[in-house]
């Protein structure tokens, strides 16, 4: 491990972690709850370029959570949050390392690991703090782990797909198309 690595995993566990919590505290229900549309996960790109990626984004993941406890009210179900998000988000970076010569392909696993997991463990959390009701509507999945699962996959999945594929594959083409970004 030499210092350009550690520097690395650094800085993009800085940058997601303010990044996360910038869009907590500016996109409220849309970023954290039964929405996951976190305009910091597009960073999962950086996972395509180095491996520093791997511990970068899973404390930068770890730090955002364990700071959202105390915002988001959620007391020792935040938890939760810390350490099954941070798995989803260490999978996540070991599988685009892993398929990082097929970005498009690489870049499902947050989608789809990040929709497995959240969901399963964010219906409890939302309970526990007296909250399931569908953003923008007075629709109450309270009661329903079934149903809060479902719709949670279904919106985590949407919002993870629209800002890595949207924004974050587009910005991943363009980083490396210009070289601002170097492999390795």
């Amino acid at each position: 491990m030499n210092s350009r690595y550690v520097a690395q995993t650094g800085i993009i566990a800085a940058a997601y972690a303010a990044f996360t919590l910038i869009s907590i505290l500016f996109l409220g229900s849309l970023a954290w709850g039964p929405i996951q549309f976190r305009i910091s996960e597009l960073m999962v790109i950086t996972a395509l370029f180095t491996p520093a990626a791997v511990p970068g984004m899973t404390l930068g993941c770890l730090l955002a959570n364990l700071i959202n406890i105390p915002l988001s009210g959620t007391g020792a179900l935040g938890m939760l949050d810390v350490v099954f998000g941070s798995l989803a988000t260490f999978l996540s970076m070991l599988f685009i390392r892993k398929f990082k010569e097929r970005p498009r392909f690489a870049l499902l696993a947050p989608v789809l690991i990040n929709a497995l997991i959240v969901s399963a463990y964010l219906p409890l959390i939302l309970k526990g703090i007296g909250y399931y009701t569908i953003p923008f509507t007075t629709i109450a999945l309270d009661g329903f782990y079934l149903w809060m699962y479902l719709f949670g996959f279904i919106a985590t999945a949407i919002g993870q797909g629209v800002v890595i594929y949207l924004i974050g594959y587009p910005l991943y083409r363009a980083l490396k198309k210009f070289e601002v970004i170097s492999e390795e």
